[in-house]
């Protein structure tokens, strides 16, 4: 196993500095302990990177938390890094968050400890890798991966490194544990199906090109992902497959995460995954070792169904309503949520909630349920080997070529 690097605080980098005869990066004022602020021997120092409005709500979060210091930002668009910027100096009230275009800037930076990646998910795996190989904890938007194989190389990095990685889905917990504890609490029997309902699939993005806008990238905000005209509607990437797998792993990755975890499935996958027939399946259905059905849409509930031997939630007219279970079900380390349990597991390097692991697993389904739609026949999974069986053609969308010079 390869060497892991501690997190270099602030206050050590600075005497490594000294005695090499080299000058440090600037360092806020507010980074010498003042305002009641945990000192810089104690204090986390944070890059963000990605700061788009997902991104800057998440960096928002961390500037909640006191030991925590965010010294620099990052987006190949010039306004996002002067709004998230601004952010960062009114809460310190200084001026001295530096902005960057280019994420190695910051994952090369010895006294950074954490990074935050908002970007679209088409870069998440590439800057996740990079991170932890320099010996960066992580906290990832979801989804975390556009590949399953690039889930895979995140979760070997993870561990070969001895990293904190902790996923971006605040749902999984926050949204459904009451569902966590009725079905694990055996309030509706022995669990025989669940319907998750979310958006489908990416597709094709044929936009035509337009000019690039100023204060834009372009080539780098495209990346690892082909080489394509600029549209504006290209950057709300979403709907387009070379950059995110839809709303199936958007808001998939919420509540197939939730759905899992209900059922304690989160860290394992289907056996089978059948896509819509017209006939005996009519919706996209996941198959699981243990008997369980998945089936995406048709619900009756909201996002998340489930039905059992003995009744079934969100209750249907007729059916007798149950107390919940009074069980204690492990989430949260630490406090404040799903950024407060990974700034514990940073500091205890203990493994978080949503641990890449979890969120490999989660977001697999979606892309197991993109591939089914999109081949329009079924096929089987081992999940152990995290391989599709007897057919070469359906194992092959696992992963995708990334461009020049980009590599995982």
């Amino acid at each position: 196993m390869a060497a892991t690097k501690k997190p270099v605080t602030r206050r050590g980098f600075l005497k490594g500095m000294i005695v090499a005869g080299a000058a440090p990066y600037v360092i806020p004022a507010t980074a010498l302990g003042a305002e009641g602020r945990p000192a810089p021997s104690s204090r986390l120092t944070m890059g963000a990177i990605g700061l788009g409005g997902r991104g800057t709500d998440d960096m928002r979060g961390f500037l909640g938390f006191g030991e925590v210091q965010i010294v620099t930002v990052c987006d190949v668009r010039k306004e996002h890094g002067e709004r998230a910027k601004g952010f960062v100096d009114q809460k310190y009230g200084s001026k001295d968050c530096v902005i960057v275009r280019d994420f190695r800037e910051i994952v090369t930076r010895p006294d950074i400890d954490i990074v935050l990646i908002g970007t679209p998910d088409h870069w998440h795996a590439l800057i996740a890798v990079a991170a932890m190989k320099e010996g960066k904890d992580v906290f990832c938007e979801k989804p975390e991966t556009l590949t399953v194989r690039e889930g895979r190389k995140v979760v070997e990095t993870a561990r070969r490194y001895a990293r904190v990685f902790s996923g971006g889905s605040q749902r999984v917990w926050e949204d459904y544990n009451y569902f966590h504890r009725m079905v694990r609490g055996g309030a509706i029997g022995q669990l025989q199906e669940v319907w998750v309902d979310c958006w489908g699939p990416s597709q094709e993005c044929y936009l035509p090109g337009e000019p690039v806008p100023p204060g834009l990238d372009w080539d780098m905000w495209l990346g690892p992902a082909p080489w394509a005209p600029f549209n504006n509607g290209r950057l709300n990437f979403r709907p387009w497959r070379d950059y995110s797998g839809g709303g199936m792993t958007d808001w998939g990755a919420h509540n197939f995460g939730g759905a899992l975890f209900t059922c304690g499935l989160h860290e394992t996958g289907p056996v089978e995954v059948i896509p819509p027939d017209g006939k005996d399946y009519k919706q996209l259905t996941y198959k699981f070792a243990n008997g369980v059905v998945f089936h995406h849409t048709g619900g009756w509930g909201g996002n998340l169904s489930f039905r059992g031997t003995d009744g079934s939630i969100p209750y249907r007219p007729g059916e007798r309503k149950k107390d919940t279970p009074n069980i204690i079900i492990p989430n949260y380390k630490g406090r404040g949520g799903l950024i407060g349990d990974f700034l514990h597991c940073v500091k205890t390097r203990e493994r978080p909630f949503r641990d890449i692991e979890v969120a490999h697993r989660t977001v697999t389904v979606c892309h197991l349920g993109n591939l089914a739609y999109r081949l329009g026949r079924p096929f089987k999974w081992d999940p152990v080997k995290e391989e599709i069986v007897g057919d070469p053609e359906a194992a092959r969308w696992l992963d995708r070529p990334k461009r020049a010079p980009w590599t995982l």
